[in-house]
């Protein structure tokens, strides 16, 4: 499924070849310390909790694994089964999967590929925040969010809510403003319809 909003499937995976390499190289040798962190935006998951999910996603994928898929229960799945792991061993695991996620992921169908990409970089900057380490925000992976964003609002009954996907905010605002990251008082600032994004 094409709109204007959305990325070429092969466009997206390369966004998301290059989110795994930028959050391999932020968390590579991370301690203990940064590992427990809590991350604010998903409180009930550590650094390493988030980067469980992140790995446990292309890992159901692959393995077709998708019982449940999006569920709290399915991402839960994936962080459990992480958790005798270190940041270092599920970067590992990661990279292990570099070749099928590359052979793999540029045939997977819009919207569901620009989904993935949605779904990984919203989690990289959650990440990022928690342990004060901004960066990537003009990254390939956050244009492909911002369309998914757009295309889903696009389609939604609600005028109000449809014509967010027209808003001139953009980038990276417009995906934490759009993905649950930000107060009201915060997509307020931006220039949103603070009722419409509710």
């Amino acid at each position: 499924m094409m709109s204007r909003f959305l990325h070429e499937p092969t466009a997206a995976a390369g966004a998301y070849s290059e989110l795994r390499g930028r959050v391999t190289a932020l968390l590579t040798g991370s301690g203990s310390d940064r590992a427990g962190a809590v991350v604010p935006h998903c409180p009930a998951w550590t650094v390493k909790g988030v980067l469980s999910h992140m790995v446990g996603v292309p890992e159901d994928f692959i393995s077709g694994n998708m019982e449940g898929v999006t569920t709290e229960a399915w991402t839960q799945r994936q962080v459990d089964r992480h958790t005798e792991d270190s940041i270092d061993d599920l970067l590992g695991i990661w990279r292990a999967l570099d070749n099928q996620l590359d052979a793999m992921v540029p045939n997977v169908p819009n919207p569901i590929v620009s989904q993935l990409v949605f779904d990984q970089v919203t989690h990289e900057h959650d990440i990022r925040h928690a342990i004060g380490e901004p960066g990537g925000r003009d990254s390939a992976a956050i244009a492909v969010a911002e369309g998914f964003m757009r295309f889903v609002l696009s389609r939604h009954p609600d005028p109000a809510v449809a014509a967010l996907s027209e808003t001139p905010v953009s980038g990276f605002d417009f995906v934490r403003c759009l993905g649950g990251r930000r107060s009201a008082d915060q997509v307020g600032t931006a220039g949103l319809d603070v009722d419409a994004v509710r």
